[in-house]
């Protein structure tokens, strides 16, 4: 079978070929493509598109894909139901779902920021996937700490870390400029790129990954820049007679479902229902 979806995976865009590579169909091909070429591409290449909105293969309510692939097909290893919420978690940035959701995402967002090429991306993920599953099928229970006085001289260590952290932590100088270039650049470069902001401050894009979530408020670049997205999707929804979609467009999401999932993920309500509520103040 031919399986085809948006260009640029991450999470839901990896562990589906993956789950169908794996336990659906060994010789399946995928397509990425830009998001307004899929439904075409599928008709021409005869391909199946999946994790695209108004599909069958797509999220359902708080599910995502992942989770629709496990129902559809009946599968049903305990490992892959185990893998599904940190998938989905991932996915959703629900990262209290699961203990692993965050780090599966970290690993994603590291895979896609070094491979320009979505289709060895997907190459490289399968081997996270792999590795994922064999954790959720046999070592569950393993611990990287195992004797009690290694667990104790881990608590030791990082209560002196914590004593050892100054109280004022000095915004260096890199940090204000780049906080000036997020601000700046928000409403017109919907794509912001830690790598190119990074570059332009003449500055490591690893070690502003690295030190970013000391000078903006425990977040890392990522969540920092959806939080300023939500907070500009606040502002149009009760400001401006704009579509969902349109807002959608304006903050930079790639598409309404995605804009309505990470919108209710960090204030609770979907993006219509926040609206109400705003008129009725």
């Amino acid at each position: 079978m031919n399986w085809i979806t948006r260009e640029r995976p991450k999470i839901d865009r990896i562990a589906c070929p993956w789950l169908i590579k794996r336990f659906i169909d060994p010789d399946a091909r995928f397509y990425f493509v830009p998001f307004h070429e899929v439904l075409a591409k599928a008709s021409e290449l005869n391909a199946i598109p999946f994790d695209i909105p108004d599909t069958e293969f797509t999220h359902y309510e708080d599910r995502c894909t992942f989770d629709y692939f496990l129902e559809k097909y009946k599968l049903e290893d305990q490992a892959l139901k185990d893998m599904a919420p940190i998938v989905r978690g991932a996915d959703t940035d629900d990262h209290s779902l699961t203990g692993q959701s965050s780090g599966l995402w970290a690993i994603s967002a590291g895979l896609a920021f070094n491979f320009a090429d979505d289709h060895e991306l997907l190459e490289k993920g399968m081997l996270v996937y792999d590795a994922l599953y064999s954790w959720a099928k046999y070592l569950q229970k393993e611990k990287h700490t195992q004797s009690p006085s290694e667990k104790m001289l881990l608590t030791v260590f990082h209560t002196y870390l914590e004593k050892k952290k100054p109280e004022n932590l000095k915004t260096p100088k890199w940090a204000k400029e780049l906080k000036e270039i997020i601000q700046d650049q928000m409403d017109t470069n919907l794509s912001l790129s830690l790598k190119e902001i990074a570059e332009g401050l003449q500055i490591h894009p690893t070690y502003v990954s690295r030190e970013f979530s000391k000078y903006f408020s425990n977040l890392s670049f990522g969540e920092y820049i959806r939080k300023l997205r939500i907070e500009k999707a606040i502002e149009l929804l009760g400001n401006t007679g704009h579509t969902l979609s349109e807002i959608a467009y304006l903050t930079g999401f790639s598409d309404q479902s995605h804009f309505t999932r990470i919108f209710k993920a960090h204030t609770g309500q979907n993006p219509s229902d926040y609206r109400k509520n705003l008129l009725k103040k």
